[in-house]
């Protein structure tokens, strides 16, 4: 957050497991001392003094270099790290060995339901139509176009599976054609730590060029000649992105000329091209602040120039169309307008509105045709599209019925068309590919994602959207999905969800996976709380730096009434995050244990101050506009009210699963392993508290299709275990 298997079997241990849901109505007494003693980590005092303060953190030794982790020989350290992590993995091992064949059911049941002979909905760019399908039993993708019509010759750009052949971890970052579509640009990484290596594939011969780049980001932008080619290399230490070079093809990539260099720490940047392929474009962006650079895409040897200077809490984002470039900004609007502006006056003095700010609704993004513009918006924290036509005879919204869904704009590449891809789902509706004709107002399904077996019913499930009142009186909206004839009595296994950070909105989405739980009694939610950006942009402002609490407070908030509705009762609540999401776990676990049964925090970000102190790890200093930084004392102080490492009390806490990848790059795997070993010493119950460290992945789990859903069949294991369902 996986495998071939006998189709048959997973169906009829669906059948067995599903059709009449009996949730306990206690919970299973499961105890750590029923198993071996846990892993129990050496002490090794270390201090920090700030602010007046020494702060001691005992398990400091935890974290390793990336040198120590990539040497062919351990150190000492590395080895003592390395013992903690398998000793956790088999101590997970034990704990869970009785689940063993459930976790082999669970898996078999879930790649059962997906269809492995499948492809994407072609899209049509420059003369050709472009897919991904995949393969009976493969692993990974197979990337494929064909010339102007489905029905010419398939041509292979990147079959994946064989590219991957001997590689534990194998994934491709962006693919990029080259303009006269001969050329083939794309990265791979295969250490999980999302530095890529940039290659050129000659789609023509099937060959690789001599060219090859490490450390990218992943993807690379054409200029019109089709030799010349624009990406953005990563710090080798803190991997923010902050260089964009210019290769021109044939030439040593040592000898790449740098065309820009983002000399604020607070900032990374990109390099992309706009949708009329006119422009190269250099994006510059912090928490709050963007800044753009264009240069003619025929001129790749020009000078770049600025749209407008950054400012401080000034964010656009920059399109081109015609004769003018249209930005999507929020100068004089909290939740974000459409202006455009000339193309030779750029400046926001120039700009004039083409949507004005509405207080109500967050305007998330635009695509631009030649006849009209669409508009992806969100009201009371539901996304809505758009569509209005350049002459204003027409505008008017497409219409969706669900409680709660997601609907997003897919791709549109071509300018001179009238038909608009958009993509649906909701929590009962499979993953949805339309085609709306916005002249003559008629749509066609063009793919929904099947669900295999004989079992699977949308009209088995159904949804609903609470507001739940927080503390402080504010609404937060809550996306509730569960089988059909499931009574509120309060004995319902509960799953609560959140992420509430960063502005990302976690939309209400269809998950085949999720039914494993549906079918066995489970009710699943997504707390929309704030922190997110559901309800516009003040969402968002409300849930960072010194208003964080809030959204810690609204998922407690969100879980007691789920409790309050008869949905379940705190001996059957779960809740579940991972990553910004997983320091929202450590935060309630401190907050309110009593409130849960269990908790999974993946690849969580738990030891905040430590992490915020330290510079050299990657995305820290990125970041202080949305946690602070510790070293002013009014943030440090915040921070410590929730920083879920340093308020680990001797208290009894949920039965807990945490899990990592020792590559991670976003929140390194010594956070969770610290953590587990600090909570080991303080707690003061009997629960389960259990980690699993996978050796060969990074923040996105495993790279295969199927693989990362054995780490899913564990997560269901767990809270099954502590259910008492057994298949």
């Amino acid at each position: 957050m996986n495998r071939i298997l006998i189709a048959s079997a997973a169906a009829a241990i669906f059948a067995a497991s599903c059709t009449n849901p009996t949730p306990m109505d206690t919970p299973v007494e499961l105890a750590q001392s029923a198993f071996s003693t846990p892993p129990q980590a050496k002490k090794v005092p270390h201090e920090t003094s700030i602010h007046g303060l020494t702060l001691n953190d005992d398990y400091f030794w935890m974290r390793l270099s990336d040198a120590q982790k990539e040497a062919d020989q351990p150190d000492a350290q590395t080895q003592d790290v390395l013992d903690n992590l398998n000793a956790e993995n088999a101590y997970r091992s034990e704990v869970m060995a009785s689940t063993e064949g459930l976790q082999s059911a669970l898996y078999d049941e879930i790649v059962g339901r997906i269809k492995q002979d499948d492809s994407s909905v072609p899209v049509k760019d420059n003369g050709y139509w472009y897919y991904t399908r995949y393969e009976e039993g493969k692993e990974y993708a197979v990337h494929c176009r064909k010339a102007e019509s489905m029905e010419a010759d398939e041509q292979v750009m990147l079959n994946v599976n064989e590219m991957a052949e001997g590689f534990a971890y194998y994934a491709i970052g962006g693919r990029s054609v080259s303009p006269d579509n001969r050329l083939l640009a794309f990265g791979v990484d295969t250490i999980s730590r999302r530095e890529y290596t940039l290659h050129i594939k000659d789609l023509a011969t099937g060959e690789l060029l001599e060219d090859q780049i490490p450390a990218t980001t992943g993807g690379a932008t054409w200029a019109n000649d089709n030799r010349t080619l624009f990406y953005t290399k990563k710090d080798p230490v803190t991997l923010r992105s902050y260089r964009i070079f210019k290769h021109v093809l044939g030439t040593p990539a040592d000898q790449d000329e740098l065309v820009y260099e983002e000399a604020d720490e607070t900032f990374s940047c990109g390099v992309g091209k706009s949708k009329s392929n006119a422009y190269l474009m250099i994006s510059s962006y912090s928490t709050v602040s963007t800044e753009w650079r264009v240069l003619e895409a025929d001129k790749p040897n020009g000078e770049w120039r600025v749209i407008q200077p950054r400012e401080r809490d000034l964010e656009y984002g920059v399109e081109h169309f015609e004769d003018h470039f249209y930005i999507t900004t929020n100068r004089n609007a909290k939740n974000f307008k459409l202006v455009r502006t000339p193309l030779d006056a750029t400046t926001y003095d120039h700009w004039e509105d083409v949507l004005a700010h509405r207080p109500e609704t967050l305007l998330e993004g635009v695509e631009l045709f030649r006849n009209y513009l669409v508009i992806e918006e969100r009201t009371e924290g539901l996304t809505q599209l758009r569509v209005k036509s350049w002459d204003g005879a027409r505008d008017f919204y497409l219409e969706f019925d669900d409680p709660a869904y997601m609907a997003y704009i897919g791709a549109n590449p071509d300018f001179n068309t009238d038909r608009l891809r958009y993509g649906y789902t909701s929590m009962t509706t499979p993953s949805s590919v339309f085609e709306f004709d916005m002249t003559e107002n008629t749509t066609e399904l063009l793919k929904q994602a099947e669900v295999l077996g004989d079992d699977f019913n949308p009209d088995n499930y159904t949804s609903e959207r609470m507001m739940v009142k927080a503390r402080d009186g504010v609404e937060v909206p809550v996306s509730i999905v569960y089988r059909k004839g499931l009574e509120k009595n309060g004995a319902n296994p509960f799953l609560l969800y959140a992420y509430g950070s960063y502005g990302y909105s976690m939309d209400a989405g269809f998950s085949s996976t999720r039914l494993s739980l549906l079918d066995r009694g489970f009710v699943y939610a997504i707390a929309h709380i704030r922190g997110g950006q559901e309800m516009g942009r003040h969402w968002y402002e409300d849930g960072k730096l010194f208003n964080k609490m809030n959204t810690f407070t609204d998922f407690i908030d969100c879980g007691q009434a789920m409790i309050d509705a008869g949905f379940t009762s705190s001996e059957h609540l779960y809740a579940m995050g991972g990553s910004a999401g997983g320091l929202l776990m450590g935060a309630v676990m401190n907050m309110a244990p009593e409130l849960f049964n269990g908790i999974i925090a993946a690849v969580p970000f738990v030891d905040v101050i430590n992490t915020m102190l330290d510079e050299s790890i990657p995305l820290t200093t990125g970041e202080f506009d949305e946690w602070g930084n510790p070293k002013n004392k009014d943030y440090f102080d915040y921070m410590m009210r929730y920083s879920p490492y340093d308020n680990i009390e001797a208290k009894a806490y949920p039965h807990t699963l945490v899990t990592t990848g020792y590559w991670d790059s976003q929140v390194q795997y010594w956070e969770p392993q610290k953590w587990v070993a600090k909570l080991r010493e303080y707690k003061t119950d009997d629960h389960l508290l259990i980690m699993y460290c996978n050796m060969e992945t990074g923040h996105g789990g495993a790279s295969g299709r199927f693989q990362r859903y054995k780490e899913v069949a564990m997560e269901y294991a767990f809270l099954f275990q502590l259910e008492g369902i057994a298949e």
